[in-house]
């Protein structure tokens, strides 16, 4: 496989300099300050990045202090307790988006949050200790516990969270096929366990997050 020294080369002279590919590398967050996250910062933007699918975000966004005040500041607590008669209130609230299967969906995670907790000491540990060479399984994860988080939603959450892993974005799923690791969309198990596995190996080769790899991948097929 080709070495990634040779592609951060590339993409370092597509994005105009070493520094310039530098300050183009997304933000992450320690162990510890994962950790440190309230369960209802991580509900918060799970439910935002769920309600925001297909629409636009800074629309989205506006309303957010809404749905902050609609959801009980997405404590998951106290989600859980929300009643079919709470639901059916929140689809007459003309300040959120009045979409009953994400309204169901948010209560659904509520409800798996709080056992998340339960089952880990907090949603943070929970994020916190799963291994990034791994993150494809904490996709499958998500997707399985959680509603509306299929597709690419659980990993921009967890980008949106500041957790280190890959996000199989267009342009990277280009490169990867350019790369022969995988064909087509990457959808099927064997490919995306492929496509962990060269992660791995280019996060051992070059010591970088592998976000930071998945970032450098779409500059350089971009």
């Amino acid at each position: 496989m080709i070495s990634f020294d040779k592609i951060r080369k590339e993409a370092e002279q597509l994005a105009g300099g070493a520094d310039e590919l530098a300050a183009r590398m997304p933000a992450l967050k320690s162990d510890e300050e994962l950790r440190a996250i309230p369960a209802a910062d991580y509900f918060s933007a799970m439910s935002f990045r769920i309600f925001s699918t297909g629409l636009n975000q800074t629309m989205v966004r506006n309303k957010w202090p809404a749905f902050e005040e609609a959801f009980h500041g997405f404590e998951p607590s106290k989600v859980a307790f929300m009643t079919e008669d709470d639901i059916a209130d929140l689809m007459e609230n003309i300040a959120i988006i009045r979409h009953l299967g994400k309204i169901h969906a948010t209560h659904h995670n509520a409800i798996t949050l709080v056992e998340i907790a339960k089952q880990h000491g907090s949603v943070g540990d929970y994020i916190a200790d799963w291994p990034t060479d791994n993150i494809i399984g904490l996709w499958d994860e998500l997707k399985t516990r959680f509603k509306q988080l299929g597709g690419n939603s659980s990993p921009y959450f967890l980008r949106m969270m500041g957790k280190d892993g890959f996000i199989l974005t267009p342009d990277v799923v280009a490169a990867l096929n350019k790369l022969k690791i995988g064909n087509g969309k990457l959808s099927s198990k064997k490919d995306r366990a492929s496509v962990q596995a060269a992660f791995n190996d280019w996060h051992e080769e070059t010591g970088l997050p592998y976000a930071h790899l998945s970032r450098i991948l779409a500059i350089w097929m971009g």
